[in-house]
């Protein structure tokens, strides 16, 4: 069955993640995807490796696992866009198109004649969402901008890692590419919120997004308390700033995350452990309080929690309805029961014969559910099949 978005035409431009990443969960909510890439070399992340997959005789097939985990279901099109026939192209492909997506630098497809106002006048529908560092204006709107550097200038750095004084303390930036991929969710949504508009009015639209713009919007609560409090929030290691007790707490095997989010919660937990008097200490009776002397009673609980395993603790804890989990590796993600059992762990057959392991889009849809069918694309698969609609018009 089609996806909701079946029929959706979209022109990739973008390259690396932000942009890949949006447009592969447009492809996988059924729209058809033309990533556009530079003959003879394509996304730079077609060479972001090791890992390269393997195919099932051991063979490298050339395929890098960062490519791979962005590019699901489009069409590769090599185009030249510096040449003048590669522009017709793009003219042409765009005339087709409900959305095109792009992340060069301002001004950067002006020069091709392919900027918003030019393919506008062709195609008065199109949804030009354009992806940069900092935006199409102030100060820094000519500077590249990659994702590291926006968690340190935007905050996250600031928010993440162990405080300065704590063995290991200094900024961190987070595991994840976070503010390219929440840029690519960002952009999922606004192109979106345009085709509505568009179904509306008849109206194309210009969509300009920045990594940095992303990255303030979304420190959500600690950007609220920093706001509401004038107070710089600091790093907490995996504390909670709001919240006490709230983080990953050691074990006697191993560490797991404790989550209590409220006083009833707080009771069991103390009961759990062994030390239901806790529940009682006026310094630790409300959330208000356990926030203010979390340095005494963190340690307290601590103690509590090495007399035994996480297993244990889990086991005993959720029982009793206080929130908490293992801290896992990748491994012991993929091998979850629940992560199985949602299929999140999926494979797509190449072109070339080799199954394609894949993380699945999150997304159920009842009416009209995903499928994943069509692997990551070699560089130019798809380059005459589409060329050929064009001759054809």
């Amino acid at each position: 069955m089609a996806g909701p978005l079946a029929g959706v035409k979209v022109l990739d431009l973008s390259r690396i993640l932000a942009g890949p990443w949006a447009t592969q969960v447009l492809a996988d909510y059924g729209a058809e995807v033309w990533k556009i890439e530079k003959p003879g070399e394509g996304d730079d992340t077609r060479r972001w490796g090791p890992p390269f997959l393997h195919d099932e005789a051991g063979q490298n097939t050339g395929q890098s696992a960062y490519f791979l985990c962005a590019n699901r279901g489009k069409r590769s099109v090599c185009i030249d866009i510096t040449t003048e026939q590669g522009q017709q192209h793009i003219r042409q492909l765009a005339v087709q198109a409900d959305v095109l997506v792009e992340n060069y630098k301002v001004g950067g497809l002006a020069k091709y004649g392919l900027d918003y106002s030019s393919l506008a006048a062709l195609n008065p529908r199109l949804i030009y969402c354009s992806i940069t560092g900092f935006g199409q204006t102030g100060p820094y709107a000519q500077q590249a901008g990659y994702d590291a550097m926006i968690q340190g200038l935007g905050g996250l750095m600031s928010i993440t890692g162990e405080p300065d004084d704590k063995p290991g303390g200094g900024p961190q930036k987070v595991g994840v590419a976070a503010a390219d991929l929440m840029t690519g969710m960002y952009a999922v949504s606004a192109i979106l919120a345009a085709l509505h508009h568009r179904n509306q009015t008849g109206q194309g639209q210009y969509i300009d997004l920045a990594l940095l713009d992303t990255q303030v919007a979304w420190l959500a609560n600690q950007a609220s308390n920093y706001l509401v409090s004038g107070e710089v929030p600091q790093r907490l290691g995996t504390a909670h700033p709001n919240i006490v007790p709230y983080q990953a707490m050691q074990c006697r095997d191993g560490f797991m995350l404790l989550a209590v989010g409220n006083d009833r919660q707080f009771r069991s937990c103390c009961t759990v452990l062994g030390c239901p008097e806790l529940a009682d200490d006026a310094r630790f009776i409300s959330n208000a309080l356990r926030v203010q002397h979390r340095d005494a009673l963190i340690p307290l609980l601590a103690v509590q929690l090495l007399q035994h395993g996480v297993g244990h603790w889990v086991k005993a804890l959720s029982e009793q309805h206080v929130p908490c989990g293992p801290i896992n590796n990748l491994e012991q993600v993929f091998a979850d029961p629940q992560v199985q059992a949602r299929s999140m762990h999926i494979q797509a057959r190449h072109s070339k014969g080799y199954q394609v392991p894949m993380v699945a889009n999150p997304v159920k849809f009842s009416a009209t559910p995903l499928s994943f069918d069509q692997a990551p694309p070699e560089l130019g698969e798809h380059t005459d099949a589409v060329l050929q609609l064009l001759k054809g018009r």
